[in-house]
């Protein structure tokens, strides 16, 4: 057997040899390699599908956030403009309610000084009567009889000129 033989057999077996080589690397990047990667790619997509779900999720939340927000919005307005109504109906209503009962502190004020002259007049007329008594008794101590009868005859006469008048 020749050199030549030997030759093209050296090179047949590294042919041979590169092609196991290249069998043996496929199957085992078939066998183990493209099933991890094609798992991490399908848990990637997953964790993406799953992301993208969560990111729809939070978007639809946002939105009703958002209509909600301006529902409350419009329920503040309409709860501010409730409030002042009221308010000012509760003013108008306390100031008829103060006018009113001013009224009847003046008027029942004014009776209480109508009483309290009534009052007064009544004590200062019960005084002048008690002091008029007093200086007429210590007067009529001092009168001597002609005096006594010229002033009874002075009263008579004004009572008698009274009734005719």
């Amino acid at each position: 057997m020749s050199d030549a033989f030997y030759t093209q057999l050296a090179v047949w077996s590294q042919v041979a040899g590169s092609l196991v080589f290249i069998v043996f690397v496929i199957w085992i990047w078939n066998k183990y390699i493209t099933p991890a990667v094609l798992a991490s790619r399908d848990r990637k997509n997953a964790e993406l599908a799953e992301a993208e779900k969560r990111r729809d999720a939070a978007a639809d939340e946002v939105q009703l956030a958002q209509r909600e927000l301006t529902n409350s919005a419009s329920e503040v307005e309409t709860i501010r403009a409730r409030a002042v109504a009221d308010a000012q109906a509760y003013r108008a209503r306390l100031l008829v309610e103060a006018e009113t009962e001013g009224q009847r502190v003046v008027r029942n004020a004014g009776g209480e000084l109508a009483r309290g002259r009534m009052a007064a007049r009544e004590t200062l007329r019960e005084e002048l009567v008690a002091k008029a008594l007093e200086i007429a008794r210590n007067s009529a101590r001092d009168l001597d009889a002609d005096t006594n009868r010229r002033l009874v005859g002075e009263v008579v006469a004004s009572l008698e000129r009274g009734s005719d008048a």
